[in-house]
C-alpha cells in the first residue's frame, strides 16, 4: 500500500478538526500504518510544526466566565528590531493570550483574558499602555461568542417566523 503523498498535511487536517483522534482512526482513514502515523505526529512536534493540542471551552457553560478583550495597540517601530522587541515584551504578559502584528490603522491586535472587566481594563491602564513607544490603545470587549476554533459554541436554536404574504 503506498501512502498519500501528502501524508502530514492530511494528519494536520484531521488533528486540527479533532486533536483527540486515535492514531489508529487516522491510520484506518488515509490507509497507512498506525507506526507510520505516530511517526509522523512524532515528527511534527519534534519540528514544532505541531506546538501542542487545546480544548476549546465555551465559557458561557462556566460559573465564572473570563472577560475577554480584544486590544489594538499602535506602536512606534524600533530601529533594526521593527516591532519585535515591543511585541515581546506585550506577549510575555500572562493576561496575554494572543498577539498578532496586523496591517491597518494599528500595529498589534492584543487578546488579554482576565477574571472580569476590571482586570482587562487594569492590564491596558497599568501595563499595556505605560509600555515606551506605545503610543494608543483602542479596547474591545467579547460580549458573546458564536464560533471559535472552527467550532459553533452558540446553541443554534430554529427561528419560529410568521410566514410573509405580499
Amino acid at each position: 500500500m503506498t501512502p498519500p503523498p501528502n501524508a502530514r498535511q492530511q494528519i494536520l487536517e484531521i488533528l486540527r478538526s479533532a486533536a483527540r483522534t486515535p492514531v489508529a482512526e487516522i491510520a484506518t482513514r488515509l490507509e497507512l500504518g498506525e507506526a507510520e502515523v505516530a511517526e509522523h505526529i512524532a515528527e511534527l512536534e519534534k519540528s514544532k510544526t505541531v506546538l501542542g493540542y487545546r480544548t476549546v471551552v465555551n465559557h458561557e457553560k462556566l460559573e465564572n466566565e473570563p472577560c475577554l478583550g480584544i486590544i489594538e495597540v499602535n506602536i512606534t517601530p524600533q530601529r533594526s528590531v521593527g516591532y519585535d522587541e515591543i511585541a515581546a515584551q506585550i506577549y510575555r504578559f500572562p493576561e496575554v493570550i494572543l498577539c498578532y502584528l496586523v496591517s491597518g490603522a494599528y500595529d498589534l491586535i492584543v487578546f488579554v483574558e482576565g477574571k472580569n472587566l476590571k482586570d482587562v481594563a487594569l492590564f491596558v491602564s497599568q501595563k499595556l499602555a505605560t509600555i515606551e513607544h506605545v503610543n494608543r490603545t483602542a479596547t474591545h470587549f467579547i460580549l458573546r461568542k458564536y464560533k471559535e476554533a472552527g467550532i459553533i459554541l452558540a446553541d443554534e436554536e430554529k427561528v419560529q417566523r410568521l410566514p410573509i404574504t405580499p
